[in-house]
């Protein structure tokens, strides 16, 4: 629990001192398995452009398909994948307004209702969080593939740990450091991070044992991909956990915080029947959109090109 609440305080701290989208528990990997604790998404020159879109996610497959805003096309012309990914993808992309679909013919058309801007998002910055450096686990492995992929423009590890020399030998030289203080909500940064080269091919590592190390090669176009689902995933989902439903939660700048305990929960882990201290409850009342809104460049209420789209549409 320790970390849980490091993660949800470093994330605070972030959100009020960074102008970037900020995003917890994101897959960063392009071939194999790799969870980065807290994503930093900075905007890029078109970012007005992606937020004018939609609050939510643009599914990948969408994105990637040969659907465009002009003439619309035949969903399953558009697509190159499993057809049900297929169905999945544009349903997803219709409900968040990306996609509009038409019946001809007893068939499914569709086509954007606004353009996909590319550079939307800037740096992409990865932050490990590990706030005992005495219980490195996987660490090691972790910012070894980080590195080596080059997937994000720069990875942080924060610690509560006081960092020493050994510490510092251990953790690859490109990675920064921060030493954050939770209590507090400060950091200092111990070293900074040296820029990946993501635009370049990467090597990840898929497996790293004692005798033999299993990596794969990740081209530059792979990953520019996986940056880009990276970035969308961040720009829907944020990092403010649901509330749990207990009457004792009394929250704290949109985070669970248990007066009973006397710290921040898990919703997930720490709270319902179980928990000695539960009071059944509706979930605390707290604007988690307004204060994302009001603190980082994501718009949860953009103009609304689906609209405008539509009605150009009537004269086509």
């Amino acid at each position: 629990m320790r970390e849980y609440a490091f993660e949800l305080s470093l994330c605070a701290r972030v959100e009020r001192e960074r102008d970037a989208v900020v995003a917890r528990q994101l897959g960063t990997a392009v071939h194999g398995r790799r969870v980065m604790d807290v994503v930093l998404v900075d905007p890029g020159p078109d970012f007005a452009a992606r937020a004018a879109i939609t609050p939510d996610r643009v599914p990948p497959a969408a994105i990637e398909s040969a659907v465009g805003p002009g003439r619309a096309r035949f969903w399953k012309e558009a697509f190159d994948c499993h057809p049900e990914r297929a169905r999945e993808a544009v349903e997803a992309a219709v409900e968040c307004g990306f996609f509009e679909r038409e019946r001809r013919g007893g068939r499914t058309y569709v086509r954007q209702t606004t353009r996909y801007p590319d550079g939307w998002f800037g740096e992409l910055v990865g932050v490990e969080n590990k706030p005992d450096l005495d219980r490195p686990g996987a660490l090691e492995t972790q910012l070894l593939t980080d590195v080596h992929l080059a997937l994000l423009d720069r990875v942080v590890l924060a610690t509560a740990s006081h960092v020493t020399g050994a510490h510092l030998n251990r953790i690859p030289d490109a990675v920064g450091v921060w030493a954050f203080d939770p209590e507090a909500g400060s950091h200092e940064v111990v070293r900074e991070p040296a820029t990946l080269p993501a635009g370049e091919p990467g090597v990840e590592i898929l497996e790293r044992g004692r005798t033999r190390t299993d990596v794969r090669v990740a081209g530059a176009d792979a990953k520019a991909r996986a940056r880009r689902r990276v970035a969308e995933r961040a720009y829907g989902k944020g990092w403010r956990p649901d509330l749990p439903a207990c009457a004792r939660v009394a929250p704290d700048d949109g985070l669970p915080y248990c007066p009973w305990m006397g710290r921040l929960v898990d919703p997930g882990r720490d709270c319902g029947p179980a928990c000695d201290g539960h009071e059944p409850a509706d979930p605390p009342a707290v604007d988690r959109e307004g204060l994302r809104a009001a603190r980082t460049p994501w718009e949860p209420d953009p103009d609304g090109r689906r609209r405008r789209q539509s009605r150009l549409d009537r004269y086509g």
